[in-house]
């Protein structure tokens, strides 16, 4: 099935959870604020929350520095 993930077109297994779409990308849970279809969704929810053909995800990491 597709989704695109921060604009780009990606295959990904019918299955598959946000979590374990940020595993695939290699994105620790706790530096990753994630919205899917426009919709913010709780660090809590990412193992259940599956994804589905077509959505619009997109991930934002925040990277610390000085």
């Amino acid at each position: 099935m597709q989704i695109f993930c921060n604009g780009q077109l990606r295959e990904i297994n019918e299955q598959c959870t946000l979590a374990l779409l940020l595993s695939e990308l290699d994105l620790p849970a706790d530096s990753v604020v994630a919205e899917i279809n426009k919709k913010i969704i709780d660090r809590d929810q990412y193992t259940a929350m599956r994804l589905h053909e077509g959505d619009q995800v997109e991930l934002i990491r925040f990277v610390g520095g000085g």
